[in-house]
């Protein structure tokens, strides 16, 4: 089988030139041939020699991911792609400032997060960096668009791939490729403490937002058990030096489950955390899955949270709910699929 052209990025390619006696501005010439003019084999490629042609085409292929299932809503749609044998998830969302899509990293998920319905698809592989940039390209393709920004907030969880998401990165954010600014880009970790501070010394200008859910250890242990591994005072170290490297501010992901993590007394614990911080808190109403264990926070609850943490200087934001009616709760999709054809 031929490897993805996609895998590799443009450092990469450019040493594969020159190993294999091109040059290397013909990585230019091939990253702007398949991601600035689209081209679907490297015959089409116009400025680039018959030989280059040929190595291209012996060793490496141009191919989208397929589409298997589309659901679709008046702002969201959401998609089930194949990848080699399995399927993972992307979502596509409609926003004033243009279309954000939120995309996976890995096959299934390890980190069992027991309010995600991502958390019991078991981790099967790693998505490949080729695999996460071409969920971005196959749905730009599909839908004929541009995407203006990207969440890596899907299925897996992005520390666990960190390589290759780093790859994905670079890829993403190369100017003869797609070119997509690296503030447009942001990725949710669950709290992966090492890798916190790995990403933090990329001194990249892309997004960090950590997937929190608890105010307190008991709480987010019983919730969350990667939280085992790392408590919430190690993990705040770790953004206290995220946030001296970069300057950049983290936003604290917080879905609102009744009569668990909604108390008043949550809310300022969580306002303890993040004073004096560089932190923005999102508060997301939860969207139920096929565990009945967990139940959506009413609106005055959650606004009462909200205002908790306003007065006492937060910033914080309740997120506006996408995708509702079209199964979307991360992994949704694809737990139903899968439950169907087996």
């Amino acid at each position: 089988m031929k490897n993805s052209i996609f895998d590799l990025t443009k450092p990469e390619l450019e040493a594969i030139m020159l190993n294999n006696g091109f040059k290397k501005f013909n990585a230019t010439q091939v990253f702007e041939g398949i991601y600035k003019k689209k081209v679907e084999c490297f015959d089409d490629i116009v400025n680039i020699s018959k030989d280059l042609k040929k190595f291209l085409n012996d060793n490496y292929e141009i191919r989208y991911l397929d589409v298997i299932e589309a659901l679709k809503s008046e702002d969201t749609n959401k998609y089930l792609l194949s990848v080699r044998g399995s399927t993972i998830e992307c979502v596509l969302m409609s926003h004033d400032y243009g279309k954000s899509i939120c995309i996976s990293t890995q096959i299934g998920c390890n980190m069992g997060c027991k309010f995600c319905e991502s958390g019991k698809l078991k981790k099967i592989r790693d998505l490949t960096p080729g695999e996460i940039v071409l969920q971005v390209l196959t749905i730009e393709r599909l839908e004929n668009i541009r995407v203006s920004n990207v969440v890596i907030m899907g299925i897996g969880e992005p520390f666990d791939n960190f390589a290759n998401l780093v790859n994905a990165l670079a890829i993403l954010t190369e100017p003869k490729g797609i070119d997509l600014g690296s503030r447009k880009i942001t990725v949710s970790t669950c709290g992966i403490v090492p890798k916190i501070k790995d990403f933090a010394n990329l001194h990249t200008q892309v997004n960090l937002a950590i997937s929190l859910h608890a105010s307190n250890d008991d709480l987010r242990q019983k919730l969350m058990p990667i939280s085992k591994a790392y408590k919430i005072n190690e993990l705040m170290e770790s953004i206290d030096y995220y946030i001296s490297v970069t300057n950049r501010r983290v936003t604290f992901e917080y879905i609102m489950l009744l009569d668990i993590n909604d108390s008043e007394e949550c809310a300022k614990e969580l306002a303890s955390l993040c004073k004096g911080k560089l932190i923005y808190v999102n508060l997301i109403p939860y969207n139920s899955t096929s565990d009945s264990q967990f139940k959506r926070t009413s609106k005055e609850r959650i606004t009462n949270f909200y205002n908790i943490l306003v007065k006492n200087g937060i910033n914080v934001v309740i997120r506006k709910e996408m995708g509702k009616g079209i199964k979307g709760a991360c992994g949704q999709l694809k737990a139903s699929y899968e439950r169907e054809v087996k």
